[in-house]
């Protein structure tokens, strides 16, 4: 991980997760995953990138629970 930078989360509206900043991210696997300094994660189960966002959530209707 890294030593004391931000990681900034941002749930979208009725779609995805919005993540910025150095994050590791670890898969089933236990191994690390590729991952950038801003990517989206999905949270509809649509996407065929899982688990990242492709837009799919603007296909099937998605809507996320007010927070």
């Amino acid at each position: 991980m890294t030593d004391g930078a931000k990681v900034k989360l941002t749930l979208r509206k009725n779609g995805s997760i919005l993540v910025e900043g150095p994050v590791e991210m670890i898969g089933p696997d236990g191994e690390e995953m590729e991952v950038r300094e801003k990517f989206a994660l999905c949270r509809c189960g649509a996407s065929l990138k899982k688990p990242y966002c492709d837009g799919a959530h603007k296909d099937c209707n998605f809507t996320s629970d007010p927070v």
